[in-house]
């Protein structure tokens, strides 16, 4: 709402915003695959014929979690129709070399590697960030090569449902909550609206086929996109407590076109849950940047 009614939430009207907001097909309201291989690319080419359908020639795309890798892929596929790229959830290929050299060489000489002082701190110490990580990607590797199995007995178990979504909820947001016996869920959201996200999945039964959705990307070349550059204007807002951090610098290499980037002063990877504000102004400020560059020069 603060993008499609910038009035009631202190803007002006020239920054009201048409959004388009799909379901990943087998999320929630959308159709489930029928058939294997559909990974972030044929999600990508999904979104990029619907818009084509809706009558849109060239617009805006913004993701996060696995909308950052789609929205991605779009900008790869067809940068012809893609005005400006925003994520607020950045990726980079860490599986070469040169990746893991800047690494060592960032956690004792940061400047040489392009960490700023100021983004030290959300990339090192590396080892216990490292460490962090692996503790929050269980489900990951469960989800990437067995999702029916988790998958079947989440379908058949409310309770068994929330307690694996609300807890996602809960440390992804701050990783402190980790610690409380509440997990600080109504710190952040409250109970209706985390009960909402609970039964869009409970009601459609989608949880299952939204894990596969892990084993495809594995198992199929989405991953192989990470090291493919994007060429259009990008923006890309970091929060905190994301899962993980990607310097600005790092980014460059795969995006040459990234005219925006913002460190965040607080929020986790549910950023549009539950920093709407300020994700809704980066997205703002980010497409004015663009249509500045696109503006004639007199």
């Amino acid at each position: 709402p603060m993008l499609v009614d910038p009035t009631n939430y202190g803007g002006s009207e020239e920054d009201v915003f048409e959004v388009i907001a799909p379901s990943i097909p087998g999320y929630g309201f959308s159709e489930m695959p029928h058939k294997k291989g559909f990974d972030q690319i044929a999600a990508a080419q999904v979104c990029l014929k619907l818009m084509e359908r809706l009558g849109f020639e060239k617009y805006y795309i913004q993701g996060g979690d696995w909308g950052s890798l789609i929205t991605r892929i779009m900008a790869i596929l067809n940068p012809s129709v893609i005005t400006g790229l925003h994520i607020n959830m950045p990726s980079a290929e860490n599986d070469g070399l040169e990746y893991w050299l800047r690494v060592a060489v960032g956690s004792v000489f940061p400047s040489l590697v392009g960490v700023k002082p100021e983004e030290y701190d959300r990339v090192y110490p590396f080892g216990s960030k490292f460490l962090d990580l692996l503790q929050e990607t269980g489900y990951m590797h469960i989800q990437a090569t067995k999702p029916d199995t988790v998958g079947f007995a989440l379908t058949d178990s409310p309770v068994g449902l929330a307690a694996y979504i609300l807890e996602k909820f809960s440390i992804w947001t701050n990783p402190a909550n980790r610690d409380l016996a509440d997990g600080g869920l109504e710190k952040y959201y409250t109970k209706d609206e985390l009960l909402t996200s609970v039964m869009i999945y409970w009601l459609t039964g989608t949880v299952t086929s939204s894990m596969r959705f892990y084993k495809e990307c594995f198992a199929g070349r989405a991953m192989e996109t990470l090291s493919m550059t994007v060429t259009v204007p990008t923006g890309m807002a970091t929060f905190p407590h994301e899962l993980g951090h990607v310097p600005e610098a790092w980014c460059r290499s795969s995006h040459p076109n990234l005219i925006h980037y913002t460190l965040m002063p607080d929020g986790g990877h549910f950023a549009a849950f539950e920093k709407p504000a300020l994700l809704a102004e980066d997205i703002r400020t980010f497409v004015k940047k663009v249509e500045g560059l696109n503006s004639p020069k007199h």
